[in-house]
């Protein structure tokens, strides 16, 4: 089974995100953070060194994107977090109207994702939340595998002035970080010129590279999806254009975008993540994925049964 682990030798994503954005609070003046409870304790420093830069609104999301526009008003570069069902689903409305309506950017940095906290049960699982912010445009969406990953692609989204910029934090990781850039796909493992391709999100990568071990394979990586790498997604392909998409949320989220990459091409595309049926037996993350199909066992028969 693929490592998954929050290691006391090593920080979490969400303890690297504090980490981080403790020092941007710190280096610059336009930086702003806006938590909705979830999450204060992680900044006791910062909230003391630049009570006028970090705001709790409480246990309200919809003002949590309201006050994050309002910020971006003024020229302030907000980052806004909580878990990304209440980041994403809750405020839906506030994120369409006070953000892009508005033609303001922000930074929002989510955790819990799609099943990082299966006793929290659904209200704390969120598995439609890049599929939602598809509906919106101009958001770029960042999901790491790793907190290496996580510092990188936050730091990359707080300098990108008045865009929309989404980082996907989880529990769930990879065990080793990779040299990501934003907006790039990164070959992992290369197949031959009849190889299909596996595109691996953020923390699936470990269990796809185990899946597809003893299989002829080409390896893509993504800790961006959002703007979707068309050219690096061409170019890794060889004579089939064959393409199964393994995300760590909704299955499928992004197969129009590989869709729209391969226009033109006689092409296959299958999407596999969290499905739409809910999981009503709340285990742990390995359980979720078992049960999902996402560990490497699972994995490895459905690419298998699709690419051969």
């Amino acid at each position: 089974m693929q490592s998954v682990h929050e290691s006391v030798h090593e920080a979490t994503m969400r303890e690297q995100f504090a980490a981080t954005v403790t020092e941007l609070l710190e280096r610059d003046p336009r930086t702003a953070l806006v938590l909705a409870d979830i999450g204060v304790a992680q900044f006791p420093e910062a909230a003391r060194a630049h009570p006028d830069r970090v705001v709790n609104v409480g246990i309200r999301e919809q003002l949590l994107i309201g006050v994050a526009g309002g910020l971006a008003l003024t020229g302030m570069r907000p980052i806004a977090h909580t878990f990304a069902s209440f980041l994403i689903e809750r405020p839906f409305e506030q994120l369409k109207l006070d953000l892009v309506h508005q033609g303001v950017g922000a930074v929002l940095v989510s955790a819990a994702g799609s099943y990082d906290w299966p006793a929290g049960g659904r209200t704390h699982m969120s598995p439609g939340d890049v599929a939602l912010l598809d509906t919106l445009p101009g958001w770029q969406v960042h999901v790491p595998g790793h907190p290496a990953e996580a510092d990188l692609l936050l730091r990359h989204a707080v300098a990108a002035d008045d865009s929309l910029q989404y980082v996907r934090l989880s529990a769930h990781q990879n065990a080793e970080p990779r040299p990501v850039a934003p907006g790039r796909f990164l070959t992992v493992r290369q197949g031959s010129r009849t190889a299909g391709v596996v595109l691996a999100v953020g923390p699936m990568l470990d269990a796809v590279l185990e899946a597809t071990e003893t299989l002829d394979v080409t390896v893509l990586y993504a800790a961006t999806v959002r703007p979707f790498d068309a050219a690096g997604l061409r170019a890794a392909l060889g004579d089939r254009a064959d393409v199964v998409l393994v995300e760590p949320y909704l299955a499928g989220t992004s197969e129009r975008a590989a869709h729209l990459a391969l226009d033109g091409l006689p092409h296959r595309v299958l999407g596999l993540g969290v499905p739409v049926a809910e999981h009503r037996h709340y285990g742990s993350i390995p359980e979720h994925l078992a049960a999902y199909g996402l560990d490497a066992a699972g994995l490895h028969a459905r690419i298998a049964e699709r690419l051969w």
